[in-house]
């Protein structure tokens, strides 16, 4: 269960950073492509975390369907094997879904900004006609 859980949020996060990077490199400033690259992935993000909430929620529930004997029943012995897995799974993709779409971003932002920071401390021109150059030895 840890690990689908792990290869759905890692999925979904690299998805959103090679958004953002494609729109950096395509020459958009860092706040810009943050902000576009949540706006293109949100829908896929939720409708993926959705889609497995909603498909792991009759097991999580103990739901177990006999397609034999065209019955279903609750709380049978092989559906509490299966019981914790699911619940732990959608628990995780809940809690994911903060982090995907709020904390990833936010660190992105931060990234950015430590990034710029450092190019004007290393004295990189900064396009404002003022160049400073740093003392390079090698």
């Amino acid at each position: 269960g840890t690990i689908a859980l792990a290869g759905i949020i890692v999925n979904n996060n690299i998805v959103l950073i090679d958004t953002y990077n494609k729109l950096t490199e395509a020459g958009m400033q860092a706040r810009e492509a943050v902000l576009r690259s949540c706006a293109q992935r949100l829908r896929p993000v939720l409708l993926t975390k959705i889609v497995m909430i909603l498909g792991l929620l009759p097991m999580a529930i103990g739901m177990n369907i006999d397609f034999l004997d065209r019955h279903i029943t609750f709380g049978s012995p092989s559906g509490q094997w299966w019981a914790e897995m699911a619940t732990v799974i959608i628990g995780g993709l809940i809690f994911a879904s903060i982090l995907t779409l709020v904390l990833t971003p936010s660190i992105l932002m931060v990234q950015a900004n430590v990034s710029r920071w450092w190019q004007q401390r290393r004295g990189v021109p900064s396009g404002d006609g003022s160049q400073r150059h740093a003392d390079v030895t090698g």
